[in-house]
């Protein structure tokens, strides 16, 4: 068993890195705009590139929203999900008492992260909705 885990663990960042290099081909294949919404530039049907205008304040809180979706929900719950799974190996694996009480303390700090971000997530957006925002680029 102990063969097994230290496999997991060892192999853990190739992983990672497997999954961080090709997630944006995936996201571009499925047919992904721009992160900066106003990128100043409009290809015609001919392939004429003609000027789309300047960037304003609603470009501005688009590219914002854009961030904050990407960061909440493709980069913090993806990786609690996996943190989550690992604390979980964690504690079924573990030898003795002190490392079921180190995976346990571990994953109530993955849940207390993640009530966190979504909270924040939250409160940002009721701010912006009481502040009169008409409420298209405040997310969900």
């Amino acid at each position: 068993m102990q063969k097994i885990k230290n496999f997991i663990i060892k192999s853990l960042p190739a992983v990672f890195i497997f999954f961080m290099l090709f997630i944006p081909s995936f996201y571009a294949a499925h047919g992904a705009t721009s992160l900066i919404p106003c990128n100043n530039m409009k290809t015609a049907a001919d392939g004429t590139v003609t000027p789309a205008g300047e960037c304003d304040f609603t470009a501005l809180m688009t590219l914002v929203d854009t961030v904050i979706k990407f960061l909440l929900f493709k980069m913090v719950i993806p990786i609690a999900a996996i943190l989550f799974t690992y604390t979980g190996f964690l504690i079924v694996t573990a030898p003795g008492a002190e490392a079921k009480t180190k995976a346990k303390d571990t994953f109530s700090s993955v849940v207390i992260g993640l009530i966190i971000a979504v909270a924040g997530y939250l409160i940002v957006k009721t701010l912006l909705s009481i502040l009169g925002y008409d409420g298209a680029w405040i997310g969900l």
